[in-house]
């Protein structure tokens, strides 16, 4: 409904004569892993980095699957409740590829909120909006085949060809977000301003999702439609900005500790797991919480106070250079 995700188009763009990879959710199926053991195997990569078990109380009071006696919101998500180690997650999980890494994911708020819990209140949260997402998914990063075979989930790693095919997948996500994750608070910004008058509210909507996203509305619009309140974001005054900071710091994170780490190989292709250095920066920077300027907490992780979009561009190298390959000729983009 947004294009903020492209995914579903994967079957019509994947390439063509790229190996297929592996299926993450068949072997999980096969291997009858539980709800609770796919929590347990990201718990894993995290004490690989010399970071603490989580607590006994963690999973006791976390939900890993949907109540049978009530209806709740499964969207996942890492809860703090106290002001020590009271951490939980709430995932109604489903034994696929997508909860896999979104444990991981969810599981690098929980870290985060472990790392800072010794500071004052006011200074327990992330060094800006982005850095807690951002944690979260450099995690999911780490997720590669190398690094499934190194738990046993793989027996070898899949051939070089079947790169193609795993950026492509994540390019639709990760690359396909960012255009949308810009506009929502340009559009917020032009209104609080003053520079977008009520009664070009949708116009302007619109106008910005064919600017940066190259979309159109399916049908006709009008002042009496009002399409940024049907984004949960905007009547629930959440700002946006914090979700397109961390796609571009994710990234970021990522080549800075594998940089740290000594790894010379396709960025794509390389995972922290394991790795005490990668570990160690992460504390440092996790334990800052909101108590320094995030260009700090930003240099704490890999030397450079800067955010830096260019790790996006290493990452997907592979894929960029097919997809030039593949358009020659064509004349690509929109006015």
């Amino acid at each position: 409904m947004w294009a903020q995700s492209w995914s579903n188009v994967f079957d019509l763009v994947a390439p063509e004569a790229a190996a297929p990879g592996y299926d993450l959710t068949e072997i999980l199926r096969e291997r009858q892993t539980s709800e609770r053991e796919m929590v347990e195997i990201a718990e894993g990569f995290f004490t690989s980095l010399g970071m603490e078990e989580l607590p006994e109380t963690f999973w006791r009071r976390s939900q890993f699957l949907r109540p049978r006696d009530r209806d709740v919101v499964c969207h996942a998500s890492a809860w703090h409740l106290d002001l020590d180690e009271d951490v939980r997650i709430k995932m109604c999980i489903q034994i696929n590829a997508e909860d896999f890494s979104t444990i991981h994911h969810e599981l690098g708020h929980t870290y985060y909120q472990l790392g800072y819990r010794e500071l004052p209140p006011l200074f327990r949260d992330s060094a800006n909006d982005g850095f807690h997402e951002a944690l979260g998914d450099t995690i999911s990063l780490s997720v590669t085949p190398g690094y499934l075979v190194d738990i046993g989930l793989l027996d070898e790693e899949p051939p070089a060809e079947a790169d193609l095919s795993l950026l492509m997948r994540m390019a639709l996500d990760k690359v396909a977000f960012l255009p949308f994750g810009l506009l929502v608070d340009r559009w917020r910004w032009g209104v609080f301003s003053g520079e977008t008058p009520p009664e070009e509210y949708n116009a302007a909507w619109w106008r910005l999702r064919e600017q940066y996203q190259g979309v159109t509305a399916p049908s006709a619009r009008t002042e009496e439609d009002f399409d940024p309140g049907a984004k949960y974001h905007v009547p629930g005054n959440t700002p946006y900005t914090r979700y397109f900071l961390a796609h571009i710091l994710q990234f970021q994170f990522h080549r800075d500790l594998c940089a740290a780490i000594g790894y010379e190989g396709p960025l794509h292709r390389c995972s922290i797991y394991g790795e005490e250095e990668a570990g160690r920066r992460l504390r440092e920077m996790m334990a800052m919480g909101l108590s320094r300027p995030w260009p700090e907490a930003l240099e704490a992780m890999g030397g450079s106070s800067e955010m830096d979009a260019t790790a996006i561009l290493d990452y997907f190298a592979p894929l960029a250079d097919w997809l030039k390959e593949r358009n020659a000729g064509r004349s690509c983009g929109w006015s």
